[in-house]
């Protein structure tokens, strides 16, 4: 686990999505799977409301999104295109059915782990996509309804503070709700500016 890390308050995650989004950037998801821990610090998020006609609850609780209308800092599960699993905060008060979808991570701990999980891949593209980050971190459909505060999942706070000004824009892979500006980044600072270029979200 990232060093001086700590956990976040349950009621950290009682605020509603789009305000929780944009202050994940920085945080670190951290998973143990049969004892091998792996991290990433999140850089890239979405957030999903329940008037949101691209959320999974936009039309009422069902078996696939009841984890979504549950208590605040569980995680919500789901498989995309029947392909990849793709893990999300469930945020705001109970029964209101919203989250947070992580569309990336940069690698933290557990690389060589991260790096047998997604075979064959550069490193810059372990983790820098929604499916690509659950198949590096080991997040299955498992882990749906996982408690953020008590199991193999957890979202902790190393120091990191998220950008003061996040990049911010319409989400992506969607086909509604397309102009909603929910997707927050952290911005990529050019290699000569800093000497190394790190911190870098999907495309």
């Amino acid at each position: 686990m990232p060093g001086l890390a700590q956990p976040i308050d349950r009621a950290w995650f009682e605020r509603d999505a789009p305000e929780v989004a944009p202050d994940l950037l920085g945080k670190c998801l951290v998973v143990d799977v049969a004892g091998i821990m792996c991290s990433g610090r999140i850089i890239e998020v979405e957030a999903y409301m329940p008037d949101d006609p691209a959320s999974h609850t936009f039309n009422g609780e069902t078996s696939r999104n009841t984890v979504m209308f549950g208590p605040a800092g569980h995680l919500y599960v789901y498989l995309s295109y029947g392909i990849h699993q793709c893990a999300n905060v469930v945020t705001g008060p109970l029964g209101s059915g919203q989250a947070v979808l992580i569309r990336a991570v940069e690698p933290t701990e557990g690389i060589d782990a991260m790096r047998r999980r997604r075979v064959g891949r550069p490193d810059a593209d372990l983790a820098n996509g929604p499916g690509k980050l659950c198949q590096a971190l080991g997040i299955g459909a498992h882990h749906d309804g996982a408690d953020l505060f008590d199991g193999p999942v957890a979202i902790v706070d190393d120091g990191q503070p998220p950008p003061l000004v996040p990049r911010s824009g319409p989400r992506v892979g969607i086909t509604k709700g397309i102009e909603t500006p929910w997707r927050f980044r952290v911005p990529v600072v050019p290699a000569n500016e800093v000497g190394t270029a790190t911190l870098r979200p999907s495309s």
